[in-house]
């Protein structure tokens, strides 16, 4: 199981090395943007889509490093003045309640959006460029799937904590 936790934390990893080059990419786009518009006065097509796509990817990519870290937004009332272990029992009873079957529907959703884009050759109409949304819907199934797969080790490690009384790793 410690080989299966340790691939899921490194595909987190290289997701989220990934994805902060996209923040380049952004901002180039942006600033292109505002350069050509104001400066030349001969806005561009692609920039505007172009950064949103970007955006959206890093957004997705982003999910599960999030959540590796488990700098998610919480409501402390109670939570901070718990132990580990109570910590770890309250993450695994709500991680069951909530967090599989919203992400589950949501994968569920986004991989029925993935087959219906790349099946119609989905197009945005944001611009007149018209760029492939497929590329994008796939992204963004990939960075639900990966903080699926990041929950579930969560999941692992907490109800072992739960149980164990000690952390996992």
């Amino acid at each position: 199981m410690k080989y299966i936790l340790k691939a899921i934390d490194t595909a987190t990893n290289w997701a989220a090395k990934g994805a902060r080059w996209l923040i380049a990419i952004v901002i180039m786009a942006i600033v292109i943007e505002v350069f050509m518009r104001y400066a030349i006065n001969s806005p561009t097509l692609w920039a505007y889509e172009v950064s949103m796509m970007a955006g959206a990817a890093l957004y997705a990519f982003g999910y599960s490093y999030a959540e590796q870290l488990k700098s998610h937004v919480r409501v402390d009332v109670f939570y901070h003045k718990y132990s580990p272990r109570q910590k770890a029992m309250t993450d695994a009873i709500l991680g069951i309640i909530f967090f599989l079957p919203v992400i589950l529907v949501t994968i569920f959703g986004s991989w029925a959006w993935v087959l219906k884009s790349w099946k119609i050759g989905e197009k945005s109409v944001e611009s007149f460029w018209y760029p492939p949304l497929s590329p994008l819907r796939t992204v963004i199934f990939i960075g639900w799937a990966l903080l699926l797969s990041q929950g579930l080790a969560g999941l692992y490690r907490n109800f072992y904590h739960w149980i164990k009384g000690r952390a996992y790793d």
